[in-house]
């Protein structure tokens, strides 16, 4: 698995920047750039046209056995209470809820330390 994580760091490094047809012209896609298909008759992106940047394609995935995972090797599970710290398996790591309060969140960094389960984001 390891070696499948190299892998994937060293295609990232090839992969461009997917940014929306012309981002550079309209202030509202210079805020958010995010890739989205053109569909003008004439969109240059459309065409693949030489000089223009390339359209995301299946080429650039990640190898299938370490899609989804972290830069550790360690698949991520979204944990919402202390009752979904007992479902983590071996090679999983617990990410607690962006919207779990302060106590809650509490209590499950102390049952995750008691039962050793590593978690991604452990700050209060």
């Amino acid at each position: 698995m390891g070696h499948y994580l190299k892998i994937r760091r060293k295609l990232k490094r090839k992969k461009p920047e997917f940014l929306r047809t012309n981002w550079y012209r309209k202030k509202a896609f210079r805020n958010d750039p995010k890739w989205r298909w053109g569909h003008g008759r004439d969109n240059k992106f459309r065409l693949k046209m030489k000089g223009k940047p390339r359209p995301p394609e299946p080429g650039y995935r990640s190898p299938r056995k370490v899609r989804g995972l972290l830069p550790n090797g360690l698949k991520p599970v979204i944990i919402h209470n202390v009752e979904e710290l007992t479902k983590i398996k071996e090679g999983e790591i617990a990410v607690i809820h962006h919207a779990v309060g302060k106590r809650k969140r509490q209590q499950i960094l102390e049952k995750a330390k008691e039962l050793s389960i590593p978690i991604a984001n452990p700050v209060l």
